[in-house]
């Protein structure tokens, strides 16, 4: 039997497991402060409608507007201090 996933750090933040099972479904995670993180086999479009080049199945896209290699990420969020808004708190469920 596999091992259960388990979340590990990247930099300051904790990243949660991917699932091994739905490793090949598509899948976009909003990082706080940092950019969207693609996965899986999903085209990435330019303005033009062109598919754009992707060497990895896994890519983080610009969300601070700011990059140099849009709309793939270069870390400059981190240089300008982009800041995401917080998580709305859940609604209690009864």
């Amino acid at each position: 039997m596999p091992a259960a996933p388990t979340s590990r750090r990247c930099g300051r933040r904790t990243v949660p497991p991917v699932s091994r099972e739905r490793e090949d479904e598509p899948s976009v995670v909003a990082y706080p402060d940092g950019p969207f993180l693609l996965r899986g086999d999903v085209a990435v479009l330019g303005p033009d409608g062109q598919e754009l080049p992707r060497r990895r199945r896994t890519v983080a896209l610009c969300r601070c507007g700011k990059s140099m290699l849009k709309p793939y990420c270069d870390g400059t969020h981190k240089i300008i201090g982009f800041r995401t808004e917080p998580e709305p708190p859940a609604e209690p469920t009864a």
